[in-house]
Order: structure tokens, then sequence, then C-alpha cells
């Protein structure tokens, strides 16, 4: 018989294949062919084809727009939302209008065209991470943005137009729900209990046998959540409380990409060259954010189709529990 699982952040409910687990073979994922890089926009010595660049990172100087960045970030050709302009907020009837202001950037991860992530150095990652932070902190100058929603998609299946390794950035005007359900969640449980929800999650999985945990380091945890929603879904995880990414130090970027970089290996070991999407989840901007929330990664492979049952129910159904999925990814070294 399967389990039930509520989510305890945002009461969601989940089904666990816990009688007859599928194991990574069982998902039939083809492997990635790379098309390669010719023309590619991303790739050195195409600067030319994407919009002028905002920021780059670099080891040594060089003209913007001209190869020998570590990290280059420009506007979306085809953005989600345009920065230009007012919000100007008003009704159409019962129903709540605005301007589609916000930002939508991309971040070039590397020069590297046939890179994952699990294939870069660690200083290659730091660059990457540190380049989220520098825009995090940069937009949210902009009062107008309420959440800084920072995403990648690998694979077309995951959502990625193009297959040159590249985050996206996306400003936002509001907090959307998703992420309102997780910051009221995380207060209602510190007004009830006086303590964080996501420390206490972490808490219970050091000790309760490491079962779902993946990896460590002394500032971070990676583990496979009891109510995870997909099949391997891994979140990584600060083991001190911190409720914005922004604040990161440069020490703990060093911890965090040793053990993303290791988390995205392992999975790639197990599963092969497969989809995923990954979001960082941190507090709003530019509103009153309450302490009680807990920054952190999640990753989540796109092994299986949501389909009728989960949009009709907001459940969501998962074929390898999430103790078996970590034990394999624990043991993919």
């Amino acid at each position: 018989m399967p389990d039930l699982r509520k989510d305890p952040i945002v009461n969601r409910w989940v089904v666990v294949n816990v009688e007859d687990p599928a194991l990574p073979k069982d998902y039939g994922i083809v492997p990635f062919v790379w098309k390669g890089d010719k023309d590619c926009a991303f790739c050195y010595g195409n600067e030319h084809l994407t919009p002028p660049e905002i920021e780059a990172v670099s080891e040594t100087w060089r003209a913007p727009n001209t190869p020998g960045w570590k990290v280059r970030v420009v506007p979306n050709k085809f953005p989600a939302l345009k920065i230009e302009g007012e919000l100007d907020k008003r009704a159409i009837g019962m129903y709540d209008v605005s301007n589609g202001i916000g930002a939508h950037e991309v971040i070039i991860d590397s020069p590297h065209h046939f890179k994952t992530i699990a294939e870069l150095t660690d200083s290659e990652v730091q660059y990457m991470l540190k380049v989220y932070r520098s825009r995090t902190l940069d937009l949210r100058k902009d009062r107008r943005f309420k959440y800084l929603l920072i995403f990648k998609n690998v694979g077309a299946e995951a959502g990625a137009s193009l297959e040159h390794g590249h985050s996206q950035l996306i400003a936002l005007p509001m907090v959307p729900k998703n992420v309102l359900d997780e910051v009221k969640g995380a207060r209602h449980f510190y007004e009830y209990r006086e303590r964080c929800i996501f420390c206490d999650m972490i808490a219970y999985e050091q000790e309760n046998g490491k079962e779902r945990i993946v990896t460590e380091n002394e500032d971070f945890v990676s583990f496979c959540p009891l109510s995870s929603r997909f099949s391997f879904e891994t979140w990584v995880i600060p083991k001190e409380h911190s409720m914005d990414f922004g604040e990161i130090n440069d020490e703990r970027i060093k911890k965090l990409a040793k053990i993303l970089k290791d988390s995205l290996s392992r999975l790639k070991k197990v599963l092969g060259e497969h989809p995923y999407n990954y979001i960082i989840h941190t507090s709003p901007v530019n509103t009153d954010a309450h302490f009680s929330y807990h920054w952190h990664i999640e990753i989540m492979p796109k092994l299986s189709r949501v389909a009728g049952f989960e949009w009709g129910s907001g459940f969501y159904v998962v074929g390898t529990p999430p103790d078996i999925a970590a034990k394999l990814l624990r043991e993919a070294v």
C-alpha cells in the first residue's frame, strides 16, 4: 500500500510508492544528444549575438562584450517581464491587473558549451553563485520588486530552449503564491512552536538515522525530504538559520559550491544525463519578510510527467521513496 504524506510547510499531500519502488532504470531516461556549439550565442566569440551584458566576471581585464569572461549576465532576448515603465495597478471588474513590470536576466554559467555544473571546477561554480548573489543585491535596490527568483532549467523536458548551461533571474513586482505559502507556513510554525520549521527538518534528518541525507559539510546539508514531490528531489540547505540567500558570504559560497556540485554529480551518476530544474527559495525583498523563513535550493529531476491527477488534486505521485533515492545517491561516489 502506498504512503500518503503531508508536507508540513505548505500542507500539500504526496503519494509515495513504498510498496514497489521505481529504480532509475524504470524511468526510461533518454540521454541528451548534444547538438554542438556552432553559432551558440553563449559561447566565446559570439557575444555580439546577445544583448549587451549587464555584468561579467573575469580574472583579467577585458572589454565588455568580448571573450575572456567566466560568468556573463545579459538581458533575456524574450523577457517574461520588462523593467521599463510603471506598475499601474488597477481593476478590471473583479480582476486585479497591472503592467508587466519586472526584470528578466540570463546568467551564462560558464563559457564551456558542453559542461554541466557537475563538470565545472569548484571555482567556476563559485563564480556562478557569486553572480547570483550580486544580481539579487543589485535588483533589490529597485523598490518595485518584491521577489527575486533564480532558477535553472536543464534539458528540453525541463524547459531549456538552449543547451549551453545557463540560469535565469526574474524580478517580480509581487510575491508569488508558492513563495507566500512557504513563508506563511514557516511563520505559522514559528508562532506555534517558536522554532524554524526548516531547522527542525534538518534536525529530524540528522537525529533519525540520516537515511534521507545525501551528503553534507560544515555549513550545508543535502537531503531528500520525506514529503518530496518528485522522485530524487534533493534540497541543499544551510545548517545555520538564514532567511536571505543574498546574505551569504564568500566562505559559505565555497561550501555551497562544493555541495551543490556534489549533489548534481551524484544525481548524474545515478540517473545519467537527465532533465531537471533547480530553484533558489529565498525570502521576499522590499516587504515585511518574517525571520522564520530559511532559504534553500530545491533540485527537481523531471523523470515523469505531471498529468491530470496531479493538476486536478494538487497531489504528486512519487515513484521512488526519498529514503531509497538518498541511499542510491549516497552510494554514488
